[in-house]
C-alpha cells in the first residue's frame, strides 16, 4: 500500500477496525456465510470503538470525522467481511438523510442513538418496479391531520428486519413524480410496518437484505424529513455522499482476497516450483495490485474532496463507485483462477470474495448507472454550443 499521508486518527481507525476484524469476523465469517446469519458480535465492537458515529458531528454524538475516515473503516473492515462491513455501513446510509435534511430536534432524537451504535438504520427507496429508475416509485404517503399514511413496499432493503430507524421515501404528490417524494423516517415498531422475507443471496451472505411493507402505516408528521417534495433530492445527496464508501468496500474487498490468493500461489508447488515463480502468475498478481492502488487512490481522492467541501460530488463519487466495484470484481475472478481448483472450493474464502464482489457492481445504483451519471456530468463541463 503506498503512502497516503493519513493523519494519526486516520491511521488509528485503520488499526482498530483490522483488530476488529481479526478477532471478531475472521474467526467466524466462514460459518456466517453458511449460515447466511447477521452475527451481533462485530456490531457491538464496533459500537464500544465508536466506530458507528464516524461520520456524525460531535454535537450528536458522533465523532465529527468525514468521508475519508468513514471509507477508511470500510474498506479496513471489508478486508475481512465485505458483508459485515456492509451492515455497518448501511446504518451510516440511515443516519445521511438525518444528517442532511433533519432539522435540530429529529437530529438529537435520532443521530445520539446512531452515533453509540444502540440503534440501526436503514435506507429504503428500491422497489421491485423502481430499481435504476428510482422515479418510478408507488409507495405513497397520505397527510392525514397530524400524521402520514404510508401505503406501499421496499425491496431489497440492506438492514430490513435489524435495523432500528428506516428513513423512507414515498410520493406525497404521486401527480408530480419524483418532485412528489419525500423522506421519513419509521420507527421498526410502527403500527402498520412489518418486515418481508429475508433474500438469499449470492453474495454477501453476512448481511440482512429483505422487504418492507407499509399497509396504513401511520407515523406523526414530525417524522417528514424537510419539505414534501424534497425526497429525491435527499436520496440524490445520500446516495453521493455514500458511493465512496461502496467503493472503498470493493477497494477492502480486493485487497483481502488479492492477499488470500498471493499467500496460497506462494505455498503451493507445481512441476517442481512455488506457483507464484510462474511469470504468468505473477504478473497477473501484478496487474492486481496496480488496478488494486489506482482504485483505492480514487476512492481516497473522491473522499477528500468531498470533505473538502465540494459541491458537486455526482460525477466522481459515480467514478469512485464504478471504478472500485469493476476492479474488485475483476480482482476477485482472478484470485480464484490463480488458486484453481481451491479457489473455486467453498472451504475457502476467494469465492466468497468473488460472489460478494458482484454485488458491489449493482447496488445503491448499478454501475451502468454510474456511467450515466459521469456521462451527465461530462457534458454539463463541455456544452454542445461552446466554440471549439
Amino acid at each position: 500500500m503506498l503512502d497516503y499521508a493519513l493523519t494519526k486518527e486516520q491511521l488509528l481507525i485503520i488499526e482498530v477496525a483490522d483488530r476488529i476484524g481479526r478477532e471478531y469476523i475472521k474467526p467466524f465469517v466462514r460459518q456466517w456465510d453458511e449460515e447466511e446469519k447477521v452475527d451481533p458480535r462485530p456490531l457491538k465492537a464496533l459500537a464500544q470503538a465508536d466506530f458507528f458515529g464516524i461520520a456524525i458531528p460531535k454535537e450528536y454524538g458522533g465523532l465529527g470525522f468525514g468521508t475519508m475516515e468513514n471509507c477508511l473503516a470500510i474498506e479496513t473492515l471489508s478486508k475481512y467481511c465485505p458483508g459485515v462491513a456492509i451492515t455497518f455501513a448501511a446504518s451510516a446510509l440511515g443516519a445521511y438523510p438525518i444528517i442532511l435534511a433533519g432539522n435540530k430536534e429529529q437530529k438529537a432524537r435520532y443521530l445520539p442513538e446512531l452515533a453509540a451504535g444502540k440503534k440501526l438504520g436503514a435506507f429504503a427507496l428500491t422497489e421491485p418496479q423502481a430499481g435504476s429508475d428510482a422515479a418510478a416509485i408507488k409507495t405513497t404517503a397520505r397527510k392525514d391531520g397530524d400524521y402520514y399514511v404510508l401505503n406501499g413496499m421496499k425491496q431489497w432493503i440492506t438492514n430490513g428486519g435489524i435495523a432500528d430507524y428506516y428513513v423512507v421515501i414515498a410520493l406525497t404528490d404521486p401527480k408530480k413524480g419524483p418532485r412528489g417524494a419525500s423522506a421519513f423516517v419509521v420507527h421498526k415498531n410502527d403500527p402498520g410496518f412489518s418486515v418481508g422475507k429475508k433474500e438469499k443471496k449470492m453474495g454477501l451472505r453476512t448481511s440482512a437484505t429483505t422487504e418492507l411493507f407499509f399497509s396504513d402505516c401511520r407515523i406523526p408528521k414530525d417524522r417528514l424529513l424537510g419539505r414534501e417534495g424534497m425526497g429525491f433530492i435527499i436520496a440524490i445527496k445520500t446516495l453521493d455522499l455514500a458511493r465512496p464508501g461502496v467503493a472503498a468496500q470493493a477497494v477492502g474487498l480486493a485487497q483481502g482476497v488479492m492477499e488470500i490468493a498471493l499467500k496460497h500461489c506462494r505455498r503451493r508447488v507445481q512441476f517442481g516450483q512455488s506457483i507464484y515463480n510462474f511469470q504468468a502468475v505473477s504478473h497477473t498478481f501484478a496487474e492486481m495490485a496496480m488496478r488494486l492502488e489506482a482504485a483505492r487512490a480514487l476512492v481516497y481522492s473522491v473522499a477528500r474532496f468531498i470533505d473538502a467541501g465540494a459541491k458537486n460530488i455526482s460525477g466522481p463519487s459515480a467514478m469512485s463507485k464504478c471504478f472500485a466495484s469493476d476492479t474488485a470484481m475483476w480482482i476477485a475472478e482472478r484470485a480464484v483462477q490463480m488458486m484453481g481448483g481451491f479457489g473455486y472450493m467453498r472451504d475457502f474464502l476467494a469465492e466468497k470474495y468473488m460472489r460478494d464482489a458482484k454485488c458491489i457492481q449493482i447496488y445503491e445504483g448499478t454501475n451502468e448507472i454510474q456511467k450515466n451519471i459521469i456521462a451527465r456530468e461530462l457534458a454539463k463541463l463541455y456544452p454542445a454550443d461552446e466554440e471549439e
